[in-house]
């Protein structure tokens, strides 16, 4: 159960003996790591006293969870173009751009997505902190598409639910290498960290479990089109199990061939529909981002010259309330 206060979240414990932290986790949907961290910050209290993460909850205590509104001053907005698909009180749809960095972070303070957002929108949540306020969750730098952004706590915590739940529909576009024999499948294997190269994610058994369906819907020849659908949300998930299938992402140099391409300079990987409750109505909504530029560029190279079908109907529509 949740009641929303203002600067505040206040949960309800639902199961005796929980351990603090994990039911905080659980029912906000926000990382156990980030609880912790929270926790040592002061910003947790059981029925008014600060608890360890160990600490075993009884039925029906309060847990509140402070939160603040990031302040825009601590990264600078900036005036950059964003395609909003849809947007109300408590959250927004973007469409991103291939190239758009999502955050700020060492080696791009500037230009991402995050500034954009602070420049375009009157508000964002606090959760995420003062260098990813609003971010509910992340595409890569070079992968193009939707992302919801949280314009506050309550929606913030609602929306990270779903996807932690994983009743959020994310489905994707993905160009690979090769001609995929199989009509449809289903990859499920554990993603982690590669043991070797640090900066890459793999297929590995001590791995968390990942889920992705795929079906094709264009054979190009040395190419195909797929889609993908998402049940988790492991980094490099697409990308890491089109490896694992030995048929790569077209443009990926990390996991795929290292020259990008049908003159791609990333990835062609296009998160093109996203599905879900809206976090205060409970509106079931769906949203729709078409083929930017540089995928139908690929595909054209690759051979294709036909009609769109994986459009479904021509002028599939956004919820525009």
């Amino acid at each position: 159960m949740r009641l929303a206060m203002s600067g505040e979240l206040v949960f309800v414990a639902d199961r005796q003996g929980e351990r603090l932290d994990s039911f905080l986790a659980r029912a906000s949907g926000i990382s156990r790591a980030q609880i912790q961290h929270r926790i040592a910050q002061g910003a947790v209290l059981v029925d008014g006293a600060l608890e360890k993460p160990s600490y075993k909850l009884s039925i029906g205590a309060k847990v509140l969870l402070a939160v603040t509104q990031a302040k825009a001053l601590d990264v600078t907005p900036e005036e950059i173009a964003l395609d909003i698909i849809y947007q109300d009180k408590d959250f927004a749809i973007i469409n991103k751009a291939q190239g758009m960095v999502v955050h700020p972070a060492p080696g791009n303070p500037h230009g991402t997505l995050v500034n954009a957002l602070l420049f375009a929108l009157d508000d964002l949540s606090g959760i995420g902190g003062v260098l990813r306020p609003g971010i509910v969750h992340r595409l890569d730098k070079m992968t193009s598409g939707l992302l919801v952004v949280a314009k506050n706590d309550y929606a913030h915590g609602a929306l990270a639910a779903q996807f932690k739940a994983q009743t959020v529909c994310r489905e994707y576009l993905a160009l690979v290498e090769g001609n995929v024999k199989e009509d449809s499948g289903v990859v499920d294997a554990p993603i982690g960290r590669h043991p070797v190269l640090r900066k890459r994610m793999a297929v590995v058994k001590s791995g968390r479990s990942a889920l992705t369906h795929w079906n094709v819907l264009e054979r190009l020849g040395q190419f195909t089109l797929i889609e993908a659908s998402l049940k988790t949300g492991r980094t490099h998930q697409i990308r890491v199990h089109a490896e694992y299938m030995h048929h790569p992402v077209a443009g990926d140099t990390v996991y795929g061939s290292a020259k990008p391409k049908l003159g791609l300079s990333g990835q062609a990987l296009h998160a093109y529909r996203l599905s879900l409750t809206h976090p205060r109505t409970g509106e079931e909504m769906s949203f729709f981002a078409p083929l930017p530029r540089y995928f139908i560029e690929a595909l054209r190279q690759a051979g294709w010259s036909g009609i769109p079908v994986w459009e479904r109907t021509e002028g599939a529509k956004n919820r525009d309330r």
